[in-house]
C-alpha cells in the first residue's frame, strides 16, 4: 500500500486564521455571556422589588478589556454584595450584642434616605421617651405615650391634660428574624455557564465565514 501525503496552500497561514477565529468567538461569547447574566440577574432583583437602584449595583466585565483571546473571561459582580447576598441566602439574624432586635412599626416612620430608625434616633428626632412593655407569647414592644397624627406618625401629644394621649406601639422586639430569600443569583449563573460552549461554537463558525 502506498500513500500520498500533500498539503495544499499554506498551512501555517490555515492555522493561524483558525486562532484568530477561535480567539474572537471565544471573546465574543463571553462577553455575551457576561451581558446576558448582567441582565438576568438585574431583572431578578426588580421582580423581587427591591428597586432599580439595587440592581443598578450588579456589573459586569470581560477579560481582556481589550483585544480578544481564547482565554477571554466574565466578572459579574454587585457593588452592594452584602445586601445582595442577604436576599440571595435568606438568612437568620440576631442582635449583634444577644439582646432584641428592633423592627419599626408605621408609626415609626422613616430615617433619612429611607432608611429604618433606631430607637434612640427616634427618641432623638420625636423628643419622647421609649418605653418597654412585655408581652408573654408574643413579640415584646417599645411604646411612647403620645399621638398618631395624619400621617399615622407617633409624636407627642399637644394636650397639656394629657387629653388625646394614647400608648403608640413604635418598635416589635424580636429575638430574630428570618429573612426571606427573595433571589436565586446561582440559577442564572449555571444557566449562562451551560450556554457558553454553544456561544462559541456558534460565534466560530461565524468569524470562519467572515
Amino acid at each position: 500500500m502506498k500513500l500520498d501525503l500533500s498539503v495544499t496552500g499554506d498551512i501555517v497561514t490555515a492555522m493561524r486564521a483558525e486562532i484568530l477565529a477561535g480567539e474572537k468567538a471565544v471573546t465574543t461569547a463571553m462577553r455575551a455571556a457576561g451581558s446576558n447574566l448582567k441582565s438576568d440577574w438585574r431583572a431578578q432583583i426588580t421582580r423581587a422589588r427591591l428597586g432599580q437602584r439595587l440592581a443598578n449595583t450588579i456589573r459586569s466585565k470581560t477579560f481582556p478589556a481589550a483585544g480578544e483571546s481564547l482565554e477571554a473571561a466574565a466578572f459579574i459582580w454587585s457593588n452592594a454584595p452584602q445586601i445582595i447576598g442577604a436576599h440571595d441566602a435568606g438568612p437568620l439574624i440576631r442582635s449583634k450584642d444577644g439582646f432584641w432586635l428592633a423592627i419599626p412599626t408605621p408609626a415609626a416612620g422613616k430615617g433619612s434616605r429611607g432608611k429604618a430608625l433606631t430607637p434612640g434616633e427616634w427618641e432623638r428626632r420625636r423628643g419622647l421617651r421609649l418605653r418597654f412593655v412585655y408581652r408573654r407569647g408574643s413579640p415584646s414592644l417599645l411604646v411612647a405615650d403620645g399621638r398618631l397624627n395624619s400621617r399615622g406618625l407617633g409624636v407627642a401629644s399637644r394636650s397639656k391634660t394629657g387629653r388625646g394621649q394614647s400608648t403608640v406601639p413604635i418598635f416589635l422586639l424580636v429575638p430574630q428574624v428570618k429573612l426571606a430569600k427573595r433571589l436565586s443569583l446561582a440559577r442564572d449563573a449555571e444557566q449562562a455557564q451551560a450556554a457558553i460552549p454553544g456561544l462559541i461554537l456558534a460565534n466560530w463558525l461565524d468569524a470562519r465565514a467572515s
